[in-house]
């Protein structure tokens, strides 16, 4: 009995160490309403890796997000795919958005977009479109949460539905 359960423990033994664990695809956006800049704030973290390996794929580059050595081009590349991914729309108009920066945290980017001067008193529908690293994982999740006049809706946005709106 001894043996078997060493042979048991030795056969299965090798199969686990060629099991790797299951990664998630996620990113999560904040939406908040900043009364003393009248300003939509956006605070979005993504995974670096991630990032690093869409930019990659999508043009053709070595990007090196997150260490020192970081070229003006990788961040002109990282602003340029965000612009083509992540959309802002006030009742049903995109808008223009402030592309404030982004800081590096362990393993995430936190990038930081801004709309400026919204003036939200006549605004009805605030809508994100955030199709961030769904050309690159088919199961990424975009959690977005939206807190804009006492109003908080969070929305899970996937590739085949991309767009979470909330209605003041």
């Amino acid at each position: 009995m001894k043996n078997l359960k060493k042979g048991v423990f030795l056969f299965i033994l090798p199969l686990l160490a060629f099991t790797a664990a299951h990664k998630f695809y996620i990113s999560v956006t904040n939406v908040n309403y900043s009364e003393k800049d009248d300003a939509l704030q956006i605070t979005s973290r993504l995974f670096l890796d991630d990032m690093n390996a869409v930019l990659k794929e999508r043009y053709g580059i070595q990007p090196k997000l997150g260490i020192k050595a970081e070229s003006e081009l990788n961040r002109e590349y990282f602003e340029k795919y965000l612009r083509s991914k992540f959309t802002v729309e006030i009742d049903g108009k995109t808008v223009p958005y402030t592309f404030l920066g982004k800081k590096y945290d362990t393993d995430m980017v936190i990038c930081y977009p801004e709309v400026p001067k919204i003036n939200l008193l006549g605004v009805s529908t605030i809508a994100i479109t955030n199709e961030l690293l769904t050309d690159m994982y088919y199961d990424q999740q975009n959690v977005v949460h939206f807190k804009v006049k006492g109003q908080k809706k969070s929305y899970v946005l996937v590739k085949s539905d991309t767009k979470g709106m909330l209605n003041l």
